[in-house]
């Protein structure tokens, strides 16, 4: 699967586990994998649109659900994605331009949304406050 960002990944995070990980598990999957992959992936989001359509809270339990479901993906298919590194993304998502579009394409203030999921869920899990 062809990523146009890949040298800039590789320069910023090419020495980091996850990223070895993350190439090591991509190496072996097949375009049904991605397909899969994709799949789950527009699966939660679509979720993620409805909830934040419907207006319920990025900390309610529901969503705080889907924001885990979207760690344990990244977990699941790339490398393990702990809470810290789950914040970090998510903090990406709203600094980065690129990754905010991505986000914002499928619904206005869903980069957000889903930012402030992720941070209440971490909190959660790790038993602290947001």
């Amino acid at each position: 699967m062809e990523n146009p960002y890949a040298d800039e990944a590789r320069e910023r995070w090419g020495d980091t586990d996850a990223y070895r990980e993350s190439q090591r598990r991509a190496s072996t999957y097949t375009p049904a994998d991605w397909e899969r992959i994709k799949a789950e992936g527009a699966e939660v989001s679509r979720r993620l649109v409805a909830a934040l359509h419907a207006g319920t809270p990025a900390d309610d339990p529901a969503v705080m659900e889907l924001a885990e479901e979207h760690r344990r993906q990244i977990s699941r298919w790339f490398y393990e994605c702990g809470y810290d590194i789950h914040r970090g993304l998510a903090d990406m998502y709203v600094a980065d331009p690129r990754f905010t579009a991505t986000y914002e394409e499928q619904a206005p203030g869903l980069a957000r949304y889903l930012h402030d999921a992720i941070h209440a869920n971490a909190a959660r899990a790790q038993g602290s406050s947001v």
